[in-house]
């Protein structure tokens, strides 16, 4: 399909809602439900993406009660974050997307790094926007 071939950065969403990883993990759920966003990248002073947090995670653990009070995103983020280049094509993020994970799951976003900084990010939803 035609479509596949154009770029991420003229499909993703480039005003990327971050989280520092010293928020503690009830306000980043909170900024999460505030925006209705199913994941932030976790970002250090120079804006450099450590990190990844989801709602489906956070969410689950805090209903569980698995965190204690003052609970810091930096110690329970997922750090091993795949990431796509902005001149990525939309193949080549939906191919990383379905090839992160094991078994029948899927990644339903990727941050999109310019060298070390984030420019922006394409969800399972900026996809299917587009082809639509």
């Amino acid at each position: 399909m035609l479509v596949l071939t154009s770029k991420v950065k003229d499909i993703m969403t480039k005003n990327v809602i971050t989280v520092n990883p010293d928020m503690d993990v009830v306000y980043a759920f909170e900024r999460l439900m505030k925006h209705k966003i199913s994941a932030m990248p976790v970002v250090d002073e120079d804006k450099k993406i450590i990190g990844i947090v989801t709602a489906t995670d956070l969410g689950h653990n805090l209903i569980l009660d698995k965190y204690e009070l003052g609970t810091q995103v930096g110690s329970i983020m997922v750090e091993d974050v795949f990431t796509i280049s902005p001149e990525d094509t939309l193949e080549s993020a939906i191919n990383a997307m379905t090839k992160a994970t094991s078994g029948n799951d899927i990644l339903n976003q990727l941050p999109v790094v310019d060298g070390d900084e984030l420019v922006g990010i394409i969800s399972d939803g900026d996809i299917i926007k587009y082809i639509l």
